[in-house]
């Protein structure tokens, strides 16, 4: 183990929108203020539009996070290919007209950007303040010296997506994430500018390291007062520090503070207690500067003798990869839909996610750290060899230093995050110049970061497996993607390694959860994937006789513009793979039943290899009639019986053994299928599934009836399609007509179906195995939101939104 896996606790610093101080000077100015609202936009390269006078007037206007290629037409001939799940991409631009009171005059001014895909440039008043080619990293710029006090003021985006193909999955394109307003003193804590560890913790205290930069942007020396106060989440004061501060003109000093807090409640997945630092810049007693940060105390450590252990206990990783988008909402990063993702992989019985292959937004990270659940940052999908012609590669030399540190110094405090990982796949992993390009992003992320270890995930295609040892002996956890079966071969050959399996199909999550289970020195499992995604057109799907053959890279599968890979699919629902993996890791769910599809003879299905064999919750089979159906029961009871309409079918042992798994195959026959849990010969749990009658009428489902009128917020409606009786109709396909009455949009529709290329943005939509699912965004007015479900035949339905000011 090398000095760096001394792994310390950290902390989660992000700064809110707070006012600040009572200070007279200050005026109350807001630090940190969204400027998401009232933006022009126009599709197409309108270079004139980064000048002040240009007439913006017949452009749309919209709102943020914005992703436009999510509005447009599918279609197989778009650039970015099925990669890009045949979506459009192109050239936008933004513009946003302010005015700034006079009060502001001698403050510092700044605009932030949380994501932009990709190839920005921002102008305000028509000078270009420079270009940000990479559409996963945050970045800002100084507006000081060119805002006008006088007058209207310009803000001006130019989003560039149109050179194709830069990315392996869907993008998406514009301003997708928050843009923020930060209005400072020249004497202020400098951004990304706090950093929170612990270096010893117990249950009975912990000692908080509290760092701070701060920046003296006057022309004169000055005598100030860091002042840190750490409360708890009921605002009692656990903890103070005061320094005096010196800083000469125009410079900038990091300042340490220790503070001891007793009787810490440490963040866990089970517990994810955060505290917050209240951090002030004060001269002659006025408040200069007044930041906010949440954080949470907790230890992490790696080995091979006890592998991965937060505040002192063993923990397996059940972990999932994600990508970034938000399905029928795009990339656009709402905080709710973010939030959401979260709790979906949390009631899944997930407790960790790697951001695959980039950051994240802040919102996803804040939602990790307030709900339990642990992350592998991730920097890239490649370093300096291409995988597609216009992907990160091509700006890799000038800018990954700037966006390493963009992604370690906005998220290195939150408690969250255990890992950093620094690539995907490398392309020139059997080089040697790849070990020096390992050791040239560990040693930038270690700059800045030693309590965290670095990993990145690597896997080979061929019979090369001991070439990658160098490589891998650069990281500090050894990420294996598809290759965990070789951990016990590679732990007798180099036995301090620590791994990871990084990514693994969803089909062998039971000899993963062994390998993981057996050995101390495997930490956990990714799957490929937690969730489904846009992009990546056809891996995870399944295909009859006569469709086009062959894995998703082997040719173009339009209309298939999506990845079925995941545990959960686009609208939410839990496929039977997920309640399979949860009884692995987990102790809350025992009994689960489902039917594998029959093939309709002669027809086959045939299954890729990231695909598990299409399986439902349901009954209905119509056309099968007497025909053999396989039941699949997955069961942490000793044994589990069938019984098919009050007739007994069998019994079946269901332990380790027989991977807690049994298979019935049933005649079928419409009616009631009940799977029941054994334990001591006793009947204990029961589960089960009926046929459904023809389709009557809607369940709706919103999963907040209550939201904020802020043009923000989300409710995620669910759209069952049932009979009479309320059993959901799985064959249901008909046409869905959503309207909505009230102060709400709909800010999009989906139904999990990734062959079917209807928008994704309006107001219809087609049932898929009798769901779909509706997102109503919320307006900045309050009121009554009435959404009215209906289709020909079906009986209406309504669901009542709540929207609140706040």
């Amino acid at each position: 183990m090398t000095k760096h896996l001394k792994f310390l606790a950290t902390a989660y610093f992000l700064i809110t929108g707070c006012f600040v101080g009572n200070a007279q000077k200050q005026e109350n100015t807001e630090r940190k203020q969204l400027f998401d609202y009232s933006w022009k936009f126009n599709l197409g390269d309108t270079p004139a539009a980064s000048a002040n006078n240009f007439d913006d007037k017949n452009w749309r206007n919209i709102d943020l996070p914005h992703d436009w290629s999510i509005e447009g037409k599918l279609n197989p001939n778009n650039p970015v290919g099925g990669d890009g799940g045949f979506f459009p991409a192109g050239i936008g631009w933004y513009r946003k007209t302010f005015t700034l009171p006079a009060l502001w005059k001698g403050k510092r001014i700044s605009m932030y950007f949380e994501g932009v895909y990709m190839n920005s440039e921002v102008f305000i008043n028509g000078k270009s303040l420079g270009m940000h080619p990479y559409g996963y990293t945050t970045f800002s710029y100084d507006l000081t010296p060119d805002i006008d006090f006088n007058n209207e003021n310009v803000l001006s985006v130019k989003v560039d997506n149109s050179i194709q193909k830069n990315c392996r999955w869907y993008s998406g394109s514009g301003i997708y994430r928050h843009v923020w307003m930060v209005v400072t003193d020249p004497i202020h804590v400098a951004q990304w500018g706090v950093a929170i560890t612990t270096a010893e913790v117990s249950s009975t205290k912990a000692t908080v390291l509290i760092k701070t930069k701060v920046k003296n942007e006057t022309n004169s020396s000055q005598s100030l007062v860091l002042k840190t106060a750490l409360l708890s989440g009921n605002a009692k004061n656990v903890g103070n520090n005061q320094l005096k501060v010196e800083l000469l003109p125009n410079s900038e000093k990091e300042i340490a503070q220790t503070i001891i807090v007793s009787k810490p409640s440490l963040w866990s997945p089970e517990t994810p207690t955060l505290y917050e630092a209240q951090i002030q810049v004060l001269k002659d007693k006025n408040v200069m500067d007044d930041t906010k940060t949440n954080f949470g105390i907790r230890s992490i450590k790696f080995s091979p003798a006890n592998g991965f252990q937060l505040n002192g206990k063993i923990i397996k990783i059940n972990g999932g990869c994600v990508h970034h988008d938000n399905g029928c909402l795009g990339a656009a990063a709402f905080d709710r839909a973010e939030e959401r993702r979260v709790e979906l992989l949390k009631a899944a019985g997930f407790n960790a996610i790697r951001t695959s292959h980039n950051p994240p937004s802040e919102a996803f990270l804040a939602a990790c750290d307030r709900l339990g659940m642990m992350v592998i940052d991730e920097a890239f999908d490649g370093w300096k060899e291409q995988k597609n012609k216009y992907d990160y590669a091509s700006i890799f030399n000038e800018w990954w230093q700037r966006d390493l540190e963009s992604m370690v110094l906005r998220d290195r405090n939150h408690p969250s995050i255990i890992m950093w990982s620094i690539g995907n796949e490398i392309i020139e992993r059997k080089k040697p110049e790849a070990v020096e390009t390992a050791k040239m992003l560990s040693n930038c992320i270690r700059k800045i970061d030693l309590t965290r270890p670095v990993t990145s995930a690597m896997t080979t295609w061929d019979n090369d497996w001991e070439i990658f040892d160098p490589l891998m002996a650069t990281h500090d956890v050894c990420g294996y993607n598809y290759e965990l079966q070789r951990a016990p071969f590679d732990h007798l050959r180099v036995p301090s390694r620590i791994i990871v399996q990084t990514e693994s199909y969803p089909k062998d999550a039971f000899a993963n959860w062994k390998l993981v289970r057996n050995n101390n020195y495997v930490i956990g499992d990714f799957v490929w994937t937690a969730l489904d995604y846009l992009g990546e057109s056809g891996i995870g799907r399944w295909y009859y006789s006569g469709d086009i053959p062959g894995e998703h890279w082997e040719g173009n599968l339009f209309p298939w513009h999506g990845a079925y890979c995941g545990d959960i699919d686009l609208t939410g629902w839990r496929k039977p793979i997920s309640h399979y993996r949860n009884m692995l890791y987990n102790n809350k769910e025992k009994l689960y039943m489902a039917v594998r599809e029959p093939e309709p003879e002669p027809i086959e299905i045939k299954v890729t290899k990231w695909a598990v064999w299409p399986t439902w919750e349901s009954w209905t089979w119509p056309g099968f009639e007497g025909k053999g159906i396989q039941v699949e029961i997955y069961s942490r009871y000793p044994k589990v019986r069938l019984y098919q309409n009050n007739k007994f079918i069998g019994e079946n042992a269901t332990t380790e053994e027989q991977q807690f798994k049994a298979t019935f195959t049933v005649p079928y026959a419409s009616g009631e299928l009940r799977a029941v849990g054994i334990s001591d010969n006793k009947e204990v749990e029961t589960t089960t599934l009926r046929t459904s009658g023809s389709a009557a009428r809607f369940k709706l489902s919103a999963d907040r009836s209550t939201i904020v009128a802020n043009g923000q917020d989300l409710s995620f409606v669910t759209v069952e399609v049932t009979d009479n009786n309320g059993i959901i109709q799985p064959n249901c396909e008909n046409k869905l007509q959503f309207n909505i009455n009230g102060p709400g949009v709909i800010a999009g529709v989906d139904n999990a179906n990734l062959k079917d290329i209807d928008s994704y943005v309006g107001s219809t939509r087609k049932a898929w195995h009798g769901r779909a699912l509706v997102v109503i965004r919320s307006t900045k007015n309050a009121g009554d939101i009435k959404l009215t479900v209906s289709s020909p035949g079906l009986t209406d339905a309504v669901a009542h939104i709540n929207s609140k000011k706040k």
